[in-house]
């Protein structure tokens, strides 16, 4: 089950709940994120970040700018981060 997970440093963790209901409740703006994301988030994880930007007063482009800025973060420190491909001589 972690084959579509792809090359990565990253520390995966197992979820009690199912993350399909999970994610199918979360907000239209944060689901449509999550779908173009560059890492496999768990719907727990970006709906923690999203509350909290929204307790601290936030709307919702910013608490998805916040969500990009760990996405970021995140993708620094993966020793197997996303390269370019190199390219073919003609």
């Amino acid at each position: 089950m972690t084959c579509n997970l792809g090359q990565t440093s990253l520390r995966r963790k197992r979820r009690a709940a199912d993350p399909m209901q999970t994610y199918d409740a979360l907000p239209t703006p944060l689901r449509r994120w999550l779908s173009q994301a560059a890492l496999p988030w768990s719907p727990t994880s970006a709906r923690k970040i999203w509350t909290r930007a929204q307790a601290n007063g936030l709307d919702a482009d910013e608490a998805l700018a916040i969500l990009s800025r760990a996405e970021t973060q995140t993708l620094a420190r993966d020793k197997h981060a996303i390269r370019q491909p190199l390219q073919t001589i003609k």
